[in-house]
Formats: C-alpha cells, sequence, structure tokens
C-alpha cells in the first residue's frame, strides 16, 4: 500500500517519503482494517518530525523513530472486520485513531461509526483533538453548567473543540486568541473573545472556575491569578521552550505536591472509542463542529506539517489521503 514513512528528524521534505511498497496491515480478531478516505496534523506528529522538542529524540528513537509510520487521526471505509467484532460491519463508514493514518490503510480497534453529517475530511479532523479536548473539559475540568471556563489558546485544533464542548455542558465561555481567530471563536460559541494580543486575561480581574491551557503560555503562576479560590487549571499537552511540555509538566507537578495547587497536566488517553461516541453525539446534535483551515493531498505531507509546526492554524490541517494524493470521492 502507498503510506508516508519518516526516515529521520528534520526538513520534513527531507525525512518524509511517500513510498508505494509499505505492508498494509493485518486484522487482528478485535480490531477492524479501514480503507483511510482522510487525516489529519496534530502537534504530536509535528513535533515527532521535527523532534520539537530534542526530548522527543528520547522518547521516540536517537537517530530515527522507532515507528516509521506517521499520523493519528482516521476517516475512511471499513474492509474487513476481526471475528471479535460486533459493533461494526464491512463498508460502514467509521473515524477514529490509529498510528499510520498518513496510508491507504490502518487496523485497530480505537474505530466506531463516523458522524453522518461531516464529510470524511471534517471526520478526520476530530478524533485526537476532540478526545483530547473532551477529556480535558469533561474528565480533568469537570466542567459544569454555570462554571466561568477559559480555554487559553482556543484558536487551534484542542481549542476550538474545548470552547464548543464547554459551552455544550453549559458553562460561559471566554476564549484567548491572536487577533486573525476572534471573529472565528465567537461564531463557535464562545461568550467571550480576549485578544492576547492586546489585552492580558491574568491582569483583568476576572476569576474563573476552570482554566484550559491549550497555548503553552503564560507562566502557571499567571495563570493562578485568574483562578477562583477553588478553581482547577488543566493544562494540556503544550509548552515552550527546549523542555516543551515535559518542563511545564515538572513545573507544574511541584506546585501541585508542594504547594497544594489544583493543577491537573494530562496527555489524552484510551480507550477512545467511548470519547469518540460521545463526540459523534455533540457533532450530530450541531453543538460541535470541527474548525478546518487547510486540506492537503497525502502527496503535499512535508508542506501540511510545516504549516501545522507554525502553530498559527485556525483549527485543523486536513490530510485527503484517498488515492495517495487524489481528493475523495
Amino acid at each position: 500500500m502507498r503510506a508516508i514513512v519518516q526516515h529521520g528528524y528534520g526538513a520534513p521534505a527531507k525525512v518524509l517519503e511517500l513510498r508505494n511498497d509499505v505492508e498494509q496491515p493485518q486484522v487482528a480478531d478485535a480490531a477492524v482494517l479501514v480503507r483511510v478516505r482522510a487525516s489529519s496534523v496534530n502537534s504530536g506528529d509535528w513535533r515527532r518530525v521535527l523532534a520539537d522538542p530534542f526530548l522527543v529524540r528520547l522518547m521516540e528513537g536517537l537517530r530515527t523513530p522507532r515507528t516509521r509510520l506517521l499520523g493519528g487521526d482516521a476517516a475512511g471505509v471499513v474492509e474487513a472486520v476481526g471475528k471479535d467484532v460486533t459493533d461494526i460491519s464491512v463498508d460502514d463508514e467509521v473515524y477514529g485513531l490509529r498510528t499510520g493514518a498518513y496510508g491507504e490503510y490502518v487496523s485497530g480497534q480505537s474505530f466506531v461509526s463516523k458522524p453522518h453529517n461531516l464529510t470524511f475530511e471534517e471526520a478526520a479532523a476530530v478524533p485526537v483533538a476532540g478526545c483530547t479536548a473532551l477529556q480535558a473539559v469533561r474528565d480533568r475540568g469537570n466542567v459544569r453548567p454555570g462554571h466561568k471556563v477559559l480555554i487559553n489558546g482556543a484558536g487551534g485544533g484542542v481549542g476550538s473543540f474545548a470552547v464548543q464542548i464547554a459551552k455544550a455542558f453549559g458553562a460561559e465561555v471566554t476564549a484567548t486568541t491572536s487577533t486573525g481567530n476572534v471573529d472565528l471563536l465567537r461564531s463557535i460559541g464562545a461568550d467571550h473573545v480576549i485578544d492576547y494580543t492586546h489585552d492580558d486575561f491574568t491582569q483583568m480581574g476576572q476569576r474563573y472556575d476552570v482554566i484550559v491551557d491549550c497555548g503553552g503560555t503564560p507562566s502557571i503562576a499567571a495563570f493562578r491569578r485568574a483562578l477562583a479560590a477553588d478553581g482547577k487549571l488543566v493544562l494540556v499537552a503544550a509548552g515552550k521552550g527546549a523542555f516543551g511540555a515535559l518542563g511545564r509538566f515538572c513545573g507544574s507537578q511541584v506546585r501541585r505536591r508542594v504547594l497544594k495547587q489544583p493543577i491537573v497536566t494530562f496527555l489524552a488517553s484510551g480507550p477512545y472509542k467511548e470519547n469518540l461516541l460521545t463526540l459523534k453525539e455533540l457533532i450530530e446534535a450541531g453543538k460541535v463542529k470541527p474548525v478546518i483551515d487547510r486540506t492537503y493531498p497525502l502527496s503535499e505531507i512535508a508542506d501540511a506539517v510545516l504549516y501545522a509546526a507554525t502553530e498559527r492554524a485556525r483549527g485543523k490541517v486536513v490530510i485527503s489521503v484517498s488515492g495517495a494524493g487524489e481528493p475523495a470521492e
């Protein structure tokens, strides 16, 4: 099959190759085989390609990544099912998570029927970012009706989902973003939008029950100034500098354990099927919709990764996989 293979770290055009001879995955008893129609770029993808931060090499492999296939989001059509699968059938349209989604086929367990009101490209924008946002808002933030919630870095993939999910859960939502995303965030339901290039929400006197940080700045100490007395700060895996999210994680753990501050740092984790089904319900009810900035064919994966790495994308960057570069029908 055709798939993107990562040979090393560095410039995407040099280390990413579209190969025609990648072995098609086998179908385990509890898994399904999906012909991928679309995928999308997540921060974990471009960080792994660029080895940004350098610590990526310690986790993935010093010279080359141990797993050469790339991509985690997939939307497509089921071509085969394992003998233990009872909730999905051949020819079902599905979406879900599986490493290797920048390829014609993936096989895995974390797939459910895709929302009927989304195209494959739209559905492919949801899984990783949507599950991360859902876990941040619902599971870590425990957002409830009437809560005042701030989503920091709301213009990206996770942030745009977090705004909509918090709103769907009955919160009063404030979003922080750059100037170009202000109207977008209002259009997807934010009650208040703060342009961080002009205003510093940590100095504005407003206190929030929950703050979800998707941006990696400002400092944890600054966030604390904007939290209510019993508020909670949820740090999605984001961070700046040489140590990236790990440095932020370590600092937050000191504050949580030593200073007893209500800080939660996390990476989204499975099992994901329940999350995907919840997102499907919210999407089909019209409460959540993916925001897509650009769509690239699979053959232009290097350009897609570079654009996502600028961290200026409005929502998600989507990859059309059908025909290994041709748009889906």
